[in-house]
């Protein structure tokens, strides 16, 4: 019996002794091999650091912050009215975080002396429909479109812009030579607003310059644009 029993033995250690060593150089290869970086994540990080991301708001959507209307690019639907619309002063209103940026803007220029107006802010697509008429009227059809929006076409609808005055002028050029319009000009990014016709891009905005004329389009954008010294929305992205 004992004789039998002696051969499998040494079967059976053979095969554990040969399976150890398989195990072994299993194991060996595993450790040695090369970790896989995990690209995800560098990738996500790169990208971030790529620069500013130019999709985080859609610019033809009415009721958003970076809506870009101008004389090519309309509302839909051409009457749109905000629903959030709050009261500024002087019977003009504009959109909740728009005006919440506006006073603490007012409230910091006020801080260093420099007293300003809320003057002119949301126009509704009827509103605007006859301001335009009074310009043509006025001026011409010509004239006209350098400085009045198309009913439809109008900054003043999204409800985030604003014409501001202070230091003895009001809606007019003098505005940009005042402490008050100098100040607008240098500190409105910090608080989310751009002068949005300015000097030099009328050919680009379509209006003469509107140092009165700010639009609210956070701080995030116009830190930005400042950052990349970028005037108007329509060359920052790309239109």
């Amino acid at each position: 019996m004992s004789q039998r029993i002696r051969p499998r033995k040494l079967i059976v250690s053979a095969l554990i002794a040969l399976i150890g060593f398989i195990l072994v150089v299993v194991i060996g290869n595993i450790v040695r091999a090369p970790k896989q970086k995990d690209t995800t994540k560098t990738t996500t990080t790169q990208s971030q650091a790529a620069g500013f991301d130019k999709s985080r708001y859609p610019l033809d959507q009415p009721n958003s912050i970076w809506i870009v209307v101008n004389k090519n690019r309309s509302f839909n639907p051409l009457d749109y009215a905000p629903a959030d619309l709050v009261n500024v002063g002087g019977g003009q209103r504009i959109r909740q975080e728009a005006a919440t940026a506006l006073q603490q803007m007012f409230s910091a220029a006020l801080g260093e002396g420099r007293q300003l107006q809320a003057l002119s802010g949301y126009r509704s697509y009827a509103t605007q429909k006859t301001v335009y008429a009074r310009e043509v009227a006025t001026n011409g059809q010509a004239i006209a479109d350098t400085q009045s929006a198309k009913p439809g076409y109008s900054e003043h609808q999204t409800g985030l812009a604003i014409d501001v005055g202070g230091g003895g002028c009001g809606i007019q050029d003098c505005f940009g030579n005042t402490a008050e319009g100098k100040w607008v000009a240098a500190h409105a990014h910090e608080y989310g607003y751009i002068v949005r016709y300015v000097s030099g891009k009328e050919s680009i905005t379509g209006y003469r310059p509107e140092p009165w004329h700010i639009r609210y389009v956070g701080r995030e954008l116009a830190a930005e644009m400042k950052k990349q010294n970028i005037q108007t929305l329509e060359e920052f992205f790309g239109l």
